[in-house]
């Protein structure tokens, strides 16, 4: 007996579900990288197609390789990492055709050796048209991870997970039976530089000329010689004084002054100043006590430092609209941010943001497809230069819109501004969602 009308179109609507779903099971077909530099390995997966598609776990061989931008790195350096699944454990084992644009993958990489752990990664929702039949094109994800630990560190595949967006929301994850899988990259950490915390103080802000300033200092090495010195500027002058850091890196000495052009004083370790190993400078005036002649007046002027500030154009931003069954970018741009530095010191400064998700009628869209592609620019004069942060995703972990390094004397006024794009699923509900971007300036 033939199907009724009604149980055929359940039955293709079944039939639609179950090819999205052993799609998916395959590992997705998302772009491939160019030149992936790791070395391709083989593992046994366990894969689980989401129930809606009533078939079994599928159990079969991923070949991956683990790329990384950097692999010499030193401890404290951030290295980027790209996981590529060049041959998913299992390709489309129907006659339809899953559409481009459906399948967003996420994984882990395992590190061993001198570092352990697992790293996040994540690719982008794109992927070609798939054949009936066909074998699925390979796919890669990006993530970055610290390094915390000197020696040789290995990076293995790990487990992945292929999420769709064609009809229904739905998970395939593919894990590693025999973990880990076998290192498809090594890289060797070297020593990085710790971070400085040496401080120093003085006793006053100001004095006559050939008067002493003491200047207390810590967290400098125990035992080291420290040079107490005077500075006009970027250059050091002539005043300068020894003292030995005692068994906690603390010391307290007195430093006489006596150039008029004084303006700050530091305190290093080694035969010069040297930032990672040194202090300040700290602020410091010589009082000009020159008589005046008569007849005539002597006029003085004070610049006074200021403070590290930001502000906002507006806001509220309104993206551009996308339409329900095609969903793609909704774009627009960051509402311009001013910052001033005005506070005359050595420090740079560094902007950042990150947002939440954007939730609507009974729905979100995932705060990690709002992604941005900032510029910045320094007014005119300014004794900084001022570096936009990388194009790419925001997200909750957030990321850098802008900075400025630390230098002799910095400080200026910036603009900051970005392009904004989130990548709305296709299906999406219809109707208004909303997201909370927060910029924080140290």
């Amino acid at each position: 007996m033939g199907a009724t009308p009604r149980r055929a179109r359940r039955w293709r609507w079944a039939s639609l579900l179950g090819s999205t779903a052993l799609a998916v099971t395959a590992g997705g077909a998302l772009a491939c990288p160019a030149g992936a530099a790791g070395t391709n390995v083989d593992f046994a997966t366990h894969c689980i197609p989401p129930a809606v598609a009533g078939i079994p776990p599928i159990d079969g061989t991923t070949t991956a390789n683990v790329s990384v931008d950097n692999t010499s790195p030193k401890v404290g350096d951030t290295v980027t990492v790209t996981y590529t699944v060049v041959t998913a454990a299992a390709s489309n084992p129907t006659d339809l055709a899953l559409p481009a644009d459906i399948m967003t993958p996420t994984g882990k990489i395992a590190l061993g050796g001198a570092q352990t752990g697992a790293v996040t990664v994540a690719g982008p929702k794109k992927n070609p048209p798939v054949p009936g039949r066909a074998a699925f094109p390979s796919f890669s994800m990006t993530g970055t991870f610290t390094v915390t630990k000197p020696g040789q560190i290995t990076l293995s595949p790990g487990d992945y997970n292929i999420h769709t967006s064609y009809i229904l929301e739905l998970d395939t994850p593919c894990t590693v039976i025999t973990p880990p899988a076998p290192a498809s990259e090594t890289i060797t950490a070297t020593d990085g530089t710790p971070a400085n915390t040496r401080a120093i103080s003085l006793g006053s802000a100001s004095g006559d000329p050939g008067a002493g300033v003491t200047v207390s200092g810590t967290n400098f090495t125990p035992g080291a010689a420290v040079t107490l010195a005077g500075r006009a500027g970027d250059r050091q002058t002539a005043d300068t004084a020894t003292v030995t850091a005692n068994a906690q890196g603390s010391f307290s000495g007195s430093l006489v002054v006596n150039d008029k052009t004084t303006t700050g004083i530091v305190a290093y370790e080694g035969a010069s100043w040297n930032a990672d190993k040194g202090a300040g400078p700290a602020a410091y005036v010589v009082n000009d006590d020159t008589p005046v002649p008569d007849g005539s007046q002597k006029l003085t002027t004070t610049v006074k430092a200021g403070t590290l500030s930001m502000s906002q154009a507006g806001d509220s931003v309104a993206l551009s609209a996308v339409d329900f069954g095609q969903g793609g970018a909704s774009t627009g741009s960051l509402n311009t941010v001013t910052v001033k530095d005005f506070r005359g010191g050595p420090a740079g400064w560094s902007l950042t943001g990150k947002v939440t998700d954007f939730t609507g009628p009974g729905a979100k869209i995932d705060a990690g497809k709002l992604s941005w592609s900032p510029a910045c620019t320094a007014k005119a004069g300014s004794p900084s230069t001022c570096k936009p942060g990388s194009a790419g995703t925001v997200g909750t972990s957030g990321a850098t819109l802008a900075s400025t390094a630390n230098g002799t004397l910095t400080g200026g006024e910036f603009t900051v501004d970005a392009g904004l794009s989130l990548d709305i699923p296709a299906f999406t509900p219809p109707g208004s969602y909303a997201g909370v971007l927060t910029l924080t300036l140290t």
